[in-house]
């Protein structure tokens, strides 16, 4: 992982609070990531794992609790430990071309936090299809209004998840808020602060949201970073599509069924990055 991360060759500057973007896991599942593989990586950077609190019933959904979920998973045992974005509120972020959202609402923490690591585990959803660097930062980095605000495509902020958006105008909702994010994150004199590092390792057609999610029946494919969040969930939904292995064939219906590319289509379409890309394998480099 620190190798891939070095290879992308986009740094924080020094003395950036930097925030690490994971999903720390919902309590009964099992295939989020470990701790221990992010660990190194993350100290190294002096980072912190951020989160916010969920939208549905459950132990993450409140602050203390989600804590105490995220502590037992292991995730104290980084340095720096978890910060909950939402714990003390949330506020409204500027998205600079959108169809459906007014702006974007995230945990008020999150104004702490010069540089962004989108530290993502690849894997199928429900309801976007598949969890790739564009769920992690729209949902993820929405608070738990912001959560509800994206899942109604921008007609409610405090039902939690009872008023649901036609599919399209959910999964352009999220791209509309992942503009407003990395906009957050683009300074006028250093550019992007922001990297994109996704583990394509068990593979379940569920989410990591999912207390009982599936089994995973695709074998591991390896870890892929980039500064192009769209290149990067393209190539990874391509390795998936693309692979021999005939356990590709639930999370490719998945994702198929659920019309997960119109995140990353309409990414491109606003600009965002591309769907075009160069696979570089790290072993070609000289690190």
């Amino acid at each position: 992982m620190i190798n891939v991360y070095k290879a992308v060759g986009r740094v924080p500057p020094e003395g950036a609070r930097v925030g690490v973007k994971v999903s720390t896991g919902e309590p009964g599942g099992h295939n989020f990531l470990n701790p221990l593989l992010v660990k190194d990586f993350v100290d190294s950077l002096n980072g912190t794992i951020i989160e916010n609190n969920v939208a549905y019933e459950g132990p993450r959904h409140q602050t203390d609790t989600h804590r105490e979920a995220a502590r037992q998973h292991g995730w104290y045992n980084i340095k720096n430990g978890v910060d909950i974005l939402d714990a003390d509120g949330d506020f409204e972020i500027e998205i600079p071309k959108s169809r459906h959202l007014k702006h974007n609402i995230c945990g008020s923490h999150m104004k702490n936090y010069d540089f962004l690591v989108v530290l993502t585990h690849f894997k199928g959803h429900a309801m976007g299809g598949f969890g790739g660097a564009f769920k992690n930062m729209a949902i993820g980095l929405g608070s738990t209004r912001g959560k509800s605000y994206i899942h109604s495509g921008g007609k409610a902020a405090e039902d939690l998840l009872t008023i649901l958006a036609p599919q399209d105008i959910f999964l352009e909702s999220m791209t509309e808020a992942v503009y407003g994010i990395l906009n957050f994150f683009k300074k006028e004199t250093l550019g992007d602060q922001a990297i994109h590092i996704s583990v394509m390792s068990k593979m379940s057609i569920d989410c990591d949201c999912d207390y009982n999610p599936a089994d995973p029946k695709l074998k591991d494919i390896g870890i892929l970073a980039s500064v192009d969040p769209v290149a990067l969930d393209k190539a990874c939904v391509d390795l998936v599509f693309n692979s021999p292995d005939p356990g590709k064939a639930d999370l490719e219906k998945r994702i198929t069924e659920k019309h997960g590319l119109r995140t990353i289509e309409y990414a491109a379409e606003l600009g965002l990055g591309s769907l075009e890309y160069k696979l570089i394998d790290i072993d070609e480099l000289d690190l």
